[in-house]
C-alpha cells in the first residue's frame, strides 16, 4: 500500500476502486494495482481504514485484510498447522490455539479420527487428541477425586 499526495491535475482521470468516485483528495492510496481514496480502502473483516492503522495491507481470496484479520483467519504464514501445506482462502479451516488447519488435518493424532464441530479434543503440547485418547486419560479416570481434571475444549 502506498499513500501518495497527488499533484496538479493528476487524478482527474482516476476512480477510486472502493466507492467507483473520482479521486479528487490531497491524498490518495495505492494498493492491489488500483487507486482507493484514503476512506475506503478498508479491513473486509473489521472495517478499519488501513490507511490509518499502518502501511500494509493483506489480499486472499477477494478480500481485503488488516495484519490482525489475516492472522485471526489464515494463521502467520496461511499454512496449515498439521501438513504445512497452503491454506486456500476459500476453504473452510478450524482452528486450535491460534494455530489454523485444513479441515482433513484437524485429527486425533493416536487414532487419526477427524475431529469435527461439536467433538470435545484436547490439545497437548501443540498436538490433537480426541476424549477418548487424550495422554493420561485413564489415569484421570482412577484419580478423578484427588486430582482436577484438566478442562477440555470443544471445536465450535
Amino acid at each position: 500500500m502506498v499513500n501518495s499526495q497527488v499533484t496538479g491535475g493528476a487524478c482527474a482521470s482516476r476512480s477510486c476502486a472502493g466507492c467507483g468516485g473520482h479521486i479528487a483528495d490531497r491524498f490518495l492510496l495505492f494498493s492491489m494495482e488500483r487507486y482507493w481514496h484514503t476512506r475506503c480502502l478498508k479491513c473486509s473483516c473489521c472495517q478499519a481504514q488501513l490507511g490509518e492503522i499502518g502501511t500494509t495491507c493483506y489480499s486472499k481470496g477477494g478480500m481485503i485484510l488488516c495484519r490482525t484479520d489475516y492472522i485471526r483467519l489464515f494463521g502467520h504464514t496461511g499454512a496449515c498447522s498439521a501438513c504445512g501445506q497452503s491454506i486456500p482462502a476459500s476453504e473452510m479451516v478450524m482452528r486450535a490455539q491460534g494455530n489454523v488447519y485444513h479441515l482433513k488435518c484437524f485429527s486425533c493424532a493416536t487414532c487419526r479420527n477427524q475431529l469435527v464441530p461439536g467433538d470435545r479434543f484436547h490439545y497437548v503440547n501443540g498436538t490433537l487428541f480426541c476424549e477418548h485418547d487424550r495422554p493420561g486419560a485413564s489415569l484421570l479416570n482412577t484419580h478423578l477425586q484427588s486430582n482436577p481434571v484438566l478442562p477440555d475444549q470443544k471445536v465450535c
